[in-house]
C-alpha cells in the first residue's frame, strides 16, 4: 500500500493547501480549511483493466471530425426535456440541486418510474421500503426501474456491471464514498473523487448519470465549486414551501440553453407538469383591483403572462420603503426616478411595494412598462381595464423601447383572451389579421394618458 498523506482543503470552495491557514485565499472565508486524509493509490477504472481496452485519443483536424446526429433519450417528462434542451444526452452527467424538502428525490423517482429504459435508482439516504412507499403513490407499476441502497462506489459499479442499466440516478452525491480516499462521506475529497469515477463511467459507457446534490445555507450546491465545473448540466429545483408550485431552472447546460424553465405543481401523487404556466401566474379575480398589471415575458422559448402587483402608500417613517418580491430592487428604484423626472409623479415620499405573483422571479426588461402601470394604478387608485397587458422596456429618458420576440408575446396574449397590448412604437411588426388591438407608444406620457386620462 502506498504511503498515507494528509492535505488541507477549504470546505467552502475546495482549494487545497499544504498546511493549515485561518483564511482561505481563494474565497476569503475564515476557519473553513480542514485536514483530510488522502490515500495515494494507483486508481483503477470503474471496470477492471482486463475487461476493457483503453483507447488512445489522437488529434484530428476540425474538418476531419465526424459529426453524427445527436440522439437524446426522451424522459417522457416534457418540462424536464425542455430544461435539458430536448432530453438526456448519452454520457452526460446532470447535477440537480435544491433545498431540503423541495421535491428533488420525488422528481427523479417519478421520472425513473416512467422511463421506458432500464433505470438504476441508487439511494444512500432512504431504504428500499421507504422508496417503495413513495413509488406506490407516484407510479405503482414499473418494470424498468431498479432500486439499490448503497453508498460505496465500488459496490455500485459492481451492480451496474451486472444489471447494465441505460440510465443511473444517484441520490445523493454527498452520501457516496470511495475506497481510494480515506475521509468521511460528504467531504471535499470524497465528493470530488466519487464524481470523477462517475464521469469516467458515464463517458466510457455512454450512459447518462443524474446526481442529486445538497445545497448550503446561502443556496449554493454543497461541496467544492469544481463539482459544478466537472458535470455537464447543473439544474436548480426551487420553490417556496408556502406554494405548491416548483420551478426547474438550468444554471449550466453544455447541450442546450440555460434560459429555459420547467414548472411543476406538487400534489399527493407526485409532481404535475404545468404546460400552461400563465394559469398559475395570473389570478382569477373578476373585480377590477387597482395596482395590478399583466406583463408578457419570455423565458427561453416559452412566452408567459405574469401578474405584477404594486402598493403605493404614504410613508409613515422618514425614509420611504422600497420592497420587491421576484423583481430587481435597483431596477424598481430606477423606474421610480424616471416616473418622477419624466412624468411628474411625486413618489419620493411614498412607500412602494412590488410583487410578482406565483413565487416566480423575472429579470426580463420587457416587464418595465407593466411595473410602471401597476405603480401608477395603485398611486391613483384606478384599476387598469380588464384585458389589457404590456410588453415594453422603459429607458432613462422615459421612452418606450422595443423588446425582442414581440410577436410571440402578442400571440400568447391573444391566445389567453387579452384584447389590448401596449408595445413600443419602434417594434417592427408583421402580424396580419390579429384579433388583439396593438397600442403603439413612444413615451410614458402616452401610456399614462391612455390608461388614466
Amino acid at each position: 500500500m502506498a504511503k498515507t498523506k494528509t492535505a488541507f482543503f477549504c470546505q467552502n470552495c475546495g482549494t487545497q493547501y499544504a498546511k493549515w491557514v485561518g483564511q482561505c485565499s481563494a474565497c476569503k472565508e475564515w476557519n473553513t480549511v480542514v485536514e483530510e486524509v488522502v490515500q495515494k493509490e494507483e486508481k483503477q477504472s470503474w471496470k477492471t483493466p482486463s475487461s476493457t481496452k483503453r483507447k488512445i485519443s489522437k488529434p484530428l483536424r476540425v474538418n476531419e471530425i465526424p459529426i453524427d446526429k445527436e440522439i437524446r433519450l426522451n424522459t417522457i417528462d416534457l418540462e424536464f426535456n425542455r430544461v435539458l434542451g430536448g432530453g438526456l444526452v448519452p454520457g452526460a452527467l446532470v447535477l440537480l440541486g435544491g433545498e431540503p424538502g423541495v421535491g428533488k428525490s420525488t422528481l427523479l423517482l417519478q421520472i425513473a418510474l416512467k422511463l421506458p429504459y432500464k433505470t438504476l435508482y441508487v439511494s444512500g439516504e432512504e431504504s428500499q421500503k421507504q422508496i417503495k412507499m413513495r413509488a406506490d403513490r407516484i407510479h405503482p407499476h414499473s418494470e424498468n426501474c431498479l432500486i439499490l441502497t448503497e453508498t460505496k462506489t465500488q459496490n455500485i459499479f459492481q451492480q451496474i456491471e451486472s444489471t447494465e442499466p441505460d440510465i443511473v440516478v444517484i441520490d445523493s452525491i454527498q452520501t457516496l464514498h470511495s475506497d481510494y480516499i480515506e475521509s468521511a462521506a460528504g467531504s471535499i475529497s470524497q465528493i470530488r473523487e466519487c464524481t470523477a469515477e462517475l464521469i469516467k463511467f458515464a463517458k466510457e459507457t455512454n450512459t447518462p448519470v443524474i446526481l442529486i446534490g445538497h445545497i448550503t445555507k446561502d443556496g449554493s450546491i454543497a461541496g467544492p465549486k469544481i463539482l459544478e465545473h466537472m458535470v455537464d448540466t447543473v439544474l436548480q429545483f426551487e420553490g417556496d414551501r408556502n406554494y405548491v408550485y416548483r420551478i426547474l431552472r438550468a444554471l449550466k447546460n453544455r447541450f442546450g440553453s440555460t434560459a429555459e424553465l420547467g414548472i411543476y405543481e406538487m400534489q399527493g401523487g407526485g409532481l404535475r407538469q404545468v404546460n400552461n404556466p400563465s394559469e398559475i401566474l395570473i389570478s382569477k379575480n373578476d373585480e377590477g383591483l387597482s395596482g395590478t398589471a399583466i406583463a408578457s415575458t419570455v423565458e427561453g422559448m416559452r412566452p408567459l403572462m405574469i401578474e405584477i402587483q404594486a402598493l403605493v402608500s404614504t410613508a409613515v417613517y422618514g425614509t420611504p420603503q422600497r420592497s420587491t418580491t421576484g423583481y430587481n430592487a435597483k431596477r424598481l428604484n430606477m423606474l421610480l426616478a424616471v416616473l418622477e423626472k419624466r412624468a411628474g409623479f411625486k413618489l419620493g415620499a411614498k412607500d412602494v411595494f412590488l410583487n410578482i405573483t406565483g413565487g416566480i422571479s423575472v429579470d426580463d426588461p420587457a416587464i418595465d412598462l407593466a411595473v410602471i402601470a401597476a405603480i401608477l394604478s395603485s398611486n391613483e387608485d384606478i384599476p387598469i381595464e380588464k384585458g389589457v397587458c404590456f410588453a415594453a422596456e422603459v429607458g432613462l429618458a422615459g421612452e418606450i423601447r422595443p423588446v425582442q420576440r414581440v410577436e410571440q408575446r402578442i400571440l400568447e396574449a391573444e391566445k389567453l383572451g387579452f384584447n389590448t397590448i401596449y408595445v413600443s412604437k419602434n417594434n417592427k411588426l408583421s402580424l396580419k389579421n390579429s384579433k388583439i388591438r396593438i397600442e403603439l407608444a413612444s413615451k410614458i406620457e402616452d401610456v399614462v394618458q391612455a390608461l388614466f386620462g
